[in-house]
């Protein structure tokens, strides 16, 4: 065994003593800082009225704050580019690219659809654009994108699949109305449809503001009005199932099993089961069909863009929709 001096083993001693000494200061900063920090009032999200970032690189925290790493961008991020989040996928210049002419002046909902209110209505949907690896969330907020896009879509067909996103409501003074003790219809309000997703009747109104707390039954006008609550209405309807049938979301990320009927009749899981629930009564299980092939054209554009393949299943031609006693039920588009 070597000894060393004792002098050697006291500087040593010292020495780690000194160490631990800064660390302790280093520790007893940094806390002070977070404390000082923590006890400034928050400036985003929830905790502030719902307000954003300055920034489209700055994300929300749990706790109201902008910031770029992971106590920002991870776990219970509420806007911005969200760590596996929609902003973390498609970014302001993409989503402009994307839906390239919806601020254009022919467009009858130019200036209502912001980039922020979807990522803001997208990150608070639990599971979207979170679901499977990456190439199923790019896939998903593809077929989002293009389904919406077709809902929306106006303009010229010499540049198709760049017009969604154009308009907001339908041009119809029809109310729309079905009997419901549960969703009565208001006066004088009409149910025709609204917003990316164009939702219509009262009983689907209803269901939707119920599940976003606004009043939706009495003020239908709202989601063609406030560009977040229309966003919302969207990506409620894209993730709710509709028994028998599966949600949007599920669908198009794998969370959807077909069952042996569903299999005989033709009803797999992909992009084409998404149009069977959004509008299957019309577009499917009849052939070739010009809405069902618009809404193909949109997805493989937006997949492309994402450079992520488009999967199985696109078409709905020989699956047999969904059957249903009330037209409100089945039809939500």
């Amino acid at each position: 065994m070597i000894h060393q001096p004792h002098h050697t083993l006291l500087h040593k001693l010292k020495t780690m003593k000194s160490h631990t000494l800064i660390s302790l200061t280093i520790f007893l900063f940094l806390t002070t800082t977070t404390i000082l920090v923590s006890s400034e009032p928050p400036v985003c999200g929830r905790e502030a009225n719902g307000a954003l970032c300055p920034s489209h690189i700055l994300c929300c925290s749990q706790w109201g704050f902008c910031g770029t790493n992971d106590a920002y961008c991870g776990p219970g991020c509420q806007s911005g580019p969200c760590f596996g989040a929609v902003g973390s996928l498609v970014n302001l210049s993409l989503f402009n690219e994307m839906l390239k002419h919806r601020d254009d002046p022919i467009c009858p909902a130019r200036g209502f659809y912001k980039y922020d209110d979807f990522l803001v209505s997208g990150n608070s949907f639990e599971g979207f654009s979170t679901t499977g690896d990456e190439d199923t969330r790019k896939r998903e907020i593809a077929a989002f994108l293009a389904q919406t896009s077709h809902q929306t879509t106006g303009g010229w067909r010499e540049e198709p699949y760049t017009w969604g996103y154009c308009k907001k409501e339908e041009r119809s003074n029809a109310y729309e109305c079905e009997p419901s003790d549960e969703y009565p219809c208001a006066p004088n309000k009409q149910y025709y449809g609204r917003g990316p997703m164009k939702i219509k009747y009262n009983i689907v109104y209803g269901k939707a503001g119920e599940a976003l707390g606004v009043d939706l039954l009495n003020h239908p006008e709202l989601v063609a009005k406030k560009g977040k609550i229309s966003f919302d209405t969207a990506f409620w309807y894209w993730m709710t199932p509709n028994p028998p049938m599966p949600s949007c979301h599920d669908a198009i990320t794998g969370g959807w099993t077909p069952s042996e009927e569903d299999e005989e009749a033709g009803r797999l899981a992909g992009f084409g089961a998404t149009t069977n629930i959004i509008n299957g009564v019309a577009e499917c299980g009849q052939g070739p069909n010009a809405n069902a092939e618009d809404r193909i054209g949109y997805y493989k554009r937006y997949c492309d863009m994402l450079g992520v393949s488009y999967g199985d299943n696109l078409d709905c031609q020989k699956a047999k929709p969904y059957s249903f006693t009330s037209k409100a039920v089945q039809d939500m588009k």
